[in-house]
């Protein structure tokens, strides 16, 4: 039967992101149904995942094939997250390409929200975090998260009401215009939805143009479908049939500023993500530098 014996410093958390912080190859999930059923079992019983636990105290697990191979699993090597921004209600991270905002089919174990509860729970912070807006799977950028219920909301209301600011850049085909405007209707959920961003060409020839977008919409697919119907489909992105070059490992897209106003305070924020570094290279190798 696995114990642990509960350090001084992880007072502050709670049983789940204790478990969470032990056993890190553990799925939440998993850990969540361990706790539901009441086989985690502390000096008093079965222990409630949001019960802090206490210096000294023992924590019991059951004997398990699967929790067994779970502790022996070494972790996944990832980069440490980058925190682009941070106060009490609000933590803005930079999302890699290829990792899911959300847990889904395929990324159960490894997403961004997941990657942020397990950064919380090293800090021994206890609150609930969940992201106010994604990004598509291919996409990078800055993803806003709000600490607690109320922080969410708040959060939440600024884009809903499309207070908040959001540009991208984007490498097209072809040579587009100097700037222009994209107003469609998009197909979402079986019904047509208004789309509409702002383009500038910040570099252009006839092989291909580097755009910053602002998206004043956010329609599944949005700058995806847009620039495809314009006739300059994103490198990288097969779905829509824009060119696959071998030297662009990922589709050519990128959240690269955020701006909005901090609901809690009234100030000004802006938020910039630096560009990955396999994007500028392949700017690079087409001659064109930011």
């Amino acid at each position: 039967m696995p114990i642990f014996i509960v350090e001084q410093d992880h007072t502050a958390l709670n049983v789940l992101s204790y478990l969470r912080l032990k056993i890190p190859a553990a799925p939440p999930a998993y850990l969540k149904q361990l706790l539901k059923k009441g086989k985690v079992l502390g000096p008093d019983g079965p222990l409630g995942g949001d019960e802090l636990v206490r210096a000294g105290d023992s924590i019991r697990l059951p004997e398990s094939g699967r929790l067994q191979e779970l502790l022996t699993r070494q972790p996944v090597n990832r980069q440490p997250l980058q925190v682009l921004y941070e106060t009490r209600e609000i933590l803005v991270v930079d999302k890699p390409a290829g990792l899911a905002v959300h847990s889904s089919l395929g990324h159960e174990q490894d997403n961004l929200t997941e990657r942020v509860a397990a950064l919380l729970a090293e800090r021994g912070q206890r609150f609930s975090v969940a992201p106010v807006h994604r990004l598509d799977l291919e996409t990078s950028g800055p993803v806003l998260f709000g600490k607690g219920k109320k922080a969410c909301g708040q959060l939440g209301q600024l884009f809903i009401r499309q207070e908040v600011e959001k540009y991208y850049l984007a490498l097209v085909a072809g040579k587009t215009a100097g700037s222009g405007e994209l107003i469609s209707a998009l197909t979402a959920k079986g019904k047509e939805k208004a789309a509409r961003s702002d383009f500038r060409a910040l570099a252009r020839d006839t092989q291909c143009s580097l755009l910053e977008l602002r998206l004043h919409t956010g329609r599944q697919h949005q700058i995806r479908r847009q620039l495809a119907a314009l006739g300059h489909p994103l490198f990288g992105d097969s779905r829509y049939r824009g060119p696959c070059p071998p030297d662009l490992p990922r589709m050519f897209l990128h959240c690269c500023r955020l701006a909005f106003i901090d609901p809690f305070n009234g100030a000004p924020i802006e938020i910039e993500a630096p560009l990955p570094e396999e994007l500028a290279t392949a700017l690079l190798k087409r001659g064109i530098s930011l």
